[in-house]
């Protein structure tokens, strides 16, 4: 069994308390439950609380409005290592290597094409996968702004839903052009605003937070690996295991070795992901054929075989037991 996904403390804190600012009021239970974890929080309580975030609030840009309420120290020891750097360029290497620190289970990727970089976010969960993927975008505004003394934004940001409201407040918030319907969610960067200076760049500090980031990055490494490959799997469900792998930065055979130490395989995290995944689009009515593709199936009849393994139904009965259900 490989263990729980787990949220940095400070990020659910600063959730909550942009929460309050902001008028939503929530269940004193469930900060009652936050306040039992010393340093990280259970992914799935972090989905309780957006949930319950999105039950309380009404406005469409709720997500994006906390996320741009999250200061640097809420990301824990990467969000101070973070400010420490000497340039924007070298704080978005810093965060593609600790960002597990933040959370684990979501990854980031950086592609350079055409003088522009581009920072792609691939979220790690499905409960109100809109509002808070629009949180963190929100959050990478604001912190490349604030780091920057206010000389750098986005060039455009990518969301891969559809606007919530008129797709004009959205850019009205961020102060750029927001494209939606996107293979994608991700920010893109000049290349040349790499290079800018920040405001609170500290050498020797910076040189005492990587030792403490490290530190955390190795404590949770071993744990988090398979929920790295799960949501990779999620976003590039056709990869195999050296495909995957190689975006892991290691061998495939070094990847078996470490899933088999915690008591798991690539084929058991992959069919976990892809049995979740099915389930989700049979439930929203999507046509076999196309999720058969989607997924990396050659044909409806391949998948309809892999969903009765995995499900012990065929998708025609886990449909007909849903709709029962509700």
């Amino acid at each position: 069994m490989t263990n729980t996904p787990t949220v940095t403390l400070r990020f659910s804190q600063a959730i909550v308390q942009a929460a309050a600012r902001l008028g939503v009021s929530l269940p004193a239970s469930l900060l009652a439950e936050l306040g039992v974890y010393p340093a990280r929080v259970p992914l799935s309580l972090q989905d309780a609380l957006w949930q319950a975030i999105d039950s309380a609030g009404e406005d469409p840009l709720l997500g994006l409005r906390m996320g741009l309420e999250v200061q640097v120290g809420h990301l824990d020891s990467a969000g101070l290592l973070l400010m420490s750097c000497d340039t924007l360029g070298s704080a978005l290497d810093a965060l593609l290597e600790y960002f597990p620190i933040i959370g684990e289970g979501s990854s980031l990727e950086a592609v350079t094409e055409n003088g522009r970089v581009r920072l792609r976010y691939l979220p790690g969960y499905e409960v109100c996968r809109e509002l808070r993927t629009e949180a963190v975008i929100g959050c990478f505004v604001h912190l490349s702004r604030w780091m920057t003394g206010g000389r750098v934004a986005p060039a455009e940001i990518g969301l891969r839903h559809a606007p919530r409201t008129q797709p004009e407040r959205y850019e009205a918030l961020l102060g750029c052009p927001v494209r939606f319907e996107e293979p994608d969610y991700g920010l893109v960067y000049a290349e040349h605003d790499l290079q800018v200076p920040l405001i609170q760049a500290n050498a020797t500090l910076r040189a005492y937070l990587q030792q403490a980031a490290d530190q955390m990055l190795a404590s949770l490494s071993a744990q988090s690996l398979g929920a790295q490959v799960q949501a990779l799997v999620r976003h590039h469900p056709h990869w195999g295991k050296e495909r995957i792998a190689e975006l892991l930065g290691i061998s495939g055979r070094h990847l078996t070795r470490r899933l088999a130490d915690e008591g798991s395989s690539f084929k058991l995290l992959r069919d976990a992901v892809l049995h979740r995944m099915a389930a989700e689009r049979l439930r929203r009515g999507d046509r076999l054929l196309d999720i058969a593709l989607d997924l990396g199936f050659s044909d409806e009849s391949a998948f309809a075989k892999a969903f009765r393994r995995w499900a012990g139904l065929s998708p025609a009965q886990f449909r007909e037991r849903t709709a029962a259900d509700h």
